[in-house]
């Protein structure tokens, strides 16, 4: 029996579906990096704006002081309001993982169903073929016990193997 159609598009329909959670899954990491990236600007800018604090009052310029103050209390906010969006972020992608991984190991198992039914549909021809040959050889030998010594040096040509 060889393997079915329809095992065979269902394989390929769960190749396809995990090629889009595959995509799914890479568009949420894409996400938590890209908030990733912003904190950490953030937290440059952060940085940067108490470096300028701190040079404004080496130098005594009040506006630098004040840019420092307010770049600096901009990235931090910033820094608040990415936080939680960073977690929702990674528990997204953590989902998209689970469903990924869950639709591949879906994949795997309905390709071990259809290469075990094709290892058993090889089998049974086999078997066939080898059945044929085993009764091609026990006509021959007793078509050749009935005729005279002389026409047994001629043999029949053995049967095709079935299925090749």
């Amino acid at each position: 029996m060889a393997v079915s159609r329809a095992l065979r598009r269902l394989v390929r329909v769960l190749e396809l579906e995990e090629e889009q959670y595959q995509i799914s899954l890479e568009t949420a990491m894409a996400e938590l990096h890209r908030l990733q990236n912003a904190l950490e600007a953030a937290g440059e800018r952060e940085r940067g704006g108490r470096q300028l604090i701190s040079s404004s009052v080496v130098r005594n310029q009040i506006e630098d002081r004040l840019a420092g103050i307010e770049q600096a209390r901009s990235a931090a906010m910033s820094q608040r309001h990415l936080v939680p969006r960073i977690a929702d972020a990674a528990a997204e992608a953590a989902e998209r993982r689970e469903e990924y991984l869950a639709k591949r190991t879906e994949r795997r198992q309905a390709e071990t169903l259809v290469d075990a039914a094709q290892a058993q549909a090889d089998l049974e021809a086999s078997r066939r073929n080898q059945s044929a040959l085993d009764e091609w050889y026990l006509n021959r030998r007793q078509i050749n016990g009935m005729k005279e010594p002389s026409s047994q040096s001629k043999s029949a040509v053995p049967p095709r193997p079935l299925g090749k």
